[in-house]
């Protein structure tokens, strides 16, 4: 777990790690990264914060690709869908709905 402190509208959030990879192809380096972010203020009500999970890449192309996820464990098949798409062993992952 990471906590960042920013200065904008979001003072401080948690990053949780979910996977990370690192591939090398002849265009130069493709980081995969799964991670989930919450604000850290608790919320008003006293409900637990709701974490949202994105994978991004970089190094494809000339854009950072991304996914959203709606669960932890929607988040770490997604990342390990998405290392099949990126070396040729599946298609192009769909995001999982949040619910």
């Amino acid at each position: 777990m990471v906590t960042i402190r920013g200065l904008g509208m979001l003072d401080q959030m948690t990053l949780y790690p979910v996977a990370d990879d690192v591939l090398f192809a002849p265009g130069g380096r493709v980081v995969i990264r799964t991670y989930g972010v919450a604000s850290v203020a608790e919320s008003a009500d006293g409900r637990p914060r709701s974490v949202a999970y994105r994978t991004w890449v970089t190094g494809v192309m000339d854009q950072p690709r991304y996914w959203h996820w709606g669960h932890f464990e929607d988040a770490r098949r997604g990342h390990r869908k998405v290392l099949e798409w990126l070396t040729g062993r599946g298609p192009q992952p769909q995001p999982v709905a949040a619910g």
